[in-house]
């Protein structure tokens, strides 16, 4: 079985812009990829997920957002639809997937094997971004 751990960030106002700021491009690249999906045939989660790296070239402010983070938006959009078909198959009525508007898109998922998170006391956690030349951390 696998497990997915949530943590709750007590960021610096400096970080938390800067979190507010990915949280909203990852939106806008949801509302992107749920334009083409409605107006492309034929798409797929992986086929969408390989015109990433052009739009990184067109939409400069994606050079900040990191690419599984990117991918994982991609990902998830295809889940919701997923969803709905299995759904809609089962016999429930079902809508269709819309626009997510900025209150309505709230968290982001960063898929990392080499993400590690060390105990420090009863709720102080730090969490590390091992990578082969560096690493970060962030503050409990």
């Amino acid at each position: 079985m696998r497990y997915n751990y949530r943590y709750r960030l007590k960021p610096t106002n400096e970080l938390h812009e800067r979190l507010a700021w990915t949280v909203d491009t990852c939106r806008q690249v949801y509302n992107h990829f749920l334009h083409r999906l409605n107006r492309v045939d034929g798409t797929s989660a992986y086929s969408e997920q390989s015109i990433l790296p052009n739009l990184k070239r067109e939409w400069t402010d994606l050079k900040d957002v990191h690419s599984k983070v990117l991918q994982k938006v991609v990902q998830r959009l295809y889940d919701s639809l997923s969803t709905l078909k299995g759904r809609k198959d089962n016999g429930y009525r079902v809508g269709e997937l819309r626009w997510k508007a900025l209150q309505e898109y709230r968290s982001i998922t960063y898929s990392q094997t080499r993400l590690q998170a060390q105990q420090h006391e009863r709720s102080a956690c730090t969490l590390s971004f091992q990578n082969r030349r560096r690493s970060d951390s962030l503050p409990p």
